[in-house]
């Protein structure tokens, strides 16, 4: 169209989309696990999008919070399907986040040269789990508020920290002020996501795609990203719409706490305060030790760990197929997140303070001392082995299958019903 080549030869952005989206070179041997990355990059529109439809109907008030989104779900035209597309969107969000991060991990998508890649991708998790909270926090329940209490008094516990949780309050308790503040910057802070994510993508395009291998792909060995790819995102992302809309239309509260349908009460404390279900590995290690302080370092530090993690592994192999020891630890790493994820919806006390605690130390352990010991002792498989469909895979596959199946069994049991 020549009044695209009129702006494109002005401003080139047309160029730019067909040199970074259309002839982008990328490895011709990725498989679907790859998919995670431009889910990501979906979700985060859709949440964007809905967010600011319902930013148009919510009030941001101690006195109307709580009766502006039941007003959002009962007297807005679908109102109920934007809050549901919101709600279960932040945890199919951080679903497809967590896996492209275990890819990652796993084919050493962190190493050399992709080390900022990696941290990159770990401030934009910090950034998600910053907006999570603070959307959280607005429709004014009782786990709403009592979670924002309990989750700014953490920074109480660092010298002069009462000055800093008094800051995020706007006075002495949570008030008001303080869900004006967390709704201006749960608005705020998807955009600096966006920011973030183009530079992750400008060190993704400086260096190129990592593959199963984790052998650099030579020119010979890539194809154009479209149309190959594109086709390839395009049925995940169908995959994953299905998913997401079975969620939203058949089971929309499955990851919600019931506790946040009765409005807050700072007279009447929940018998047990459970966050969201993506922040609790971390919670359980907040909990795991006896000092706040060192509660809250701990906490802090399992996300530092994350940070650092290509200098703590220094394996010149890459991809955990070609690494025996690391892929079984991997997996050990995998259970173990499942258990403080277990934990930390558990009270305190007890059997499950102890298995926290384990959990907790395996944590630390598996990154500080198992990764720089494989360094030094682990051998490699030999590279011209017949390669095996790798264990994440088969899993991923499974997985699919499995949420496939019973979304049928129940569809065609509704069926009967009616």
């Amino acid at each position: 169209m020549k009044i695209l080549e009129w702006i494109d030869y002005r401003l080139p952005i047309v160029t730019l989309f067909r040199k970074e989206l259309k002839e982008y070179p990328t490895p011709k041997n990725l498989n679907y696990l790859w998919n995670f990355g431009s889910l990501a990059g979906i979700s985060l529109v859709i949440m964007m999008l809905s967010g600011i439809f319902l930013a148009m109907h919510y009030v941001p008030h101690v006195d109307y919070a709580f009766d502006s989104v039941e007003r959002i779900m009962r007297e807005v035209n679908f109102g109920w399907l934007i809050r549901y597309v919101h709600m279960n969107g932040a945890s199919m969000f951080f679903i497809v986040v967590y896996l492209h991060m275990l890819r990652g991990l796993y084919y050493g998508s962190y190493k050399k040269p992709r080390e900022l890649l990696w941290i990159l991708g770990v401030v934009i998790l910090l950034l998600m789990m910053a907006t999570a909270f603070m959307g959280y926090v607005l429709p004014w329940g009782q786990m709403s508020f009592w979670g924002a209490t309990v989750i700014t008094n953490l920074f109480s516990a660092f010298p002069g920290g009462e000055s800093v949780v008094q800051w995020l309050w706007g006075g002495f308790s949570v008030g008001n002020p303080t869900l004006n503040r967390f709704f201006a910057l749960h608005y705020l802070f998807p955009f600096l996501i966006v920011g973030v994510v183009m530079l992750h993508m400008t060190s993704l395009h400086r260096f190129g795609s990592n593959n199963p291998t984790g052998v650099e792909a030579k020119a010979n060995d890539k194809i154009p990203f479209h149309p190959y790819y594109t086709i390839k995102d395009l049925f995940g992302l169908g995959v994953y719409l299905c998913i997401y809309a079975f969620i939203v239309f058949f089971m929309p509260n499955f990851f919600g706490e019931p506790d946040n349908y009765i409005q807050a009460n700072p007279l009447v404390t929940p018998p047990h305060i459970v966050p969201e279900w993506y922040f609790l590995p971390f919670y359980a290690i907040l909990r795991s030790i006896p000092s706040k302080l060192g509660g809250v370092l701990a906490m802090f530090g399992a996300v530092f760990t994350l940070m650092i993690l290509p200098w703590l592994d220094r394996h010149p192999v890459r991809s955990g197929r070609y690494r025996p020891i690391f892929s079984k630890l991997f997996w050990v790493m995998v259970l173990n997140m499942g258990v403080l994820g277990w934990i930390g919806a558990k009270p305190p006390e007890g059997m499950y303070l102890w298995i926290g605690r384990a959990a907790t130390a395996y944590y630390f352990v598996h990154f500080w001392v198992f990764y720089p010991l494989l360094d030094k002792f682990e051998k490699a498989r030999e590279s011209h082995q017949k390669e095996s469909v790798c264990g994440l895979e088969k899993l991923l596959r499974l997985a699919v299958l499995c949420i496939f199946g019973c979304a049928t069994a129940f569809l065609m049991r509704l069926k009967r019903k009616k």
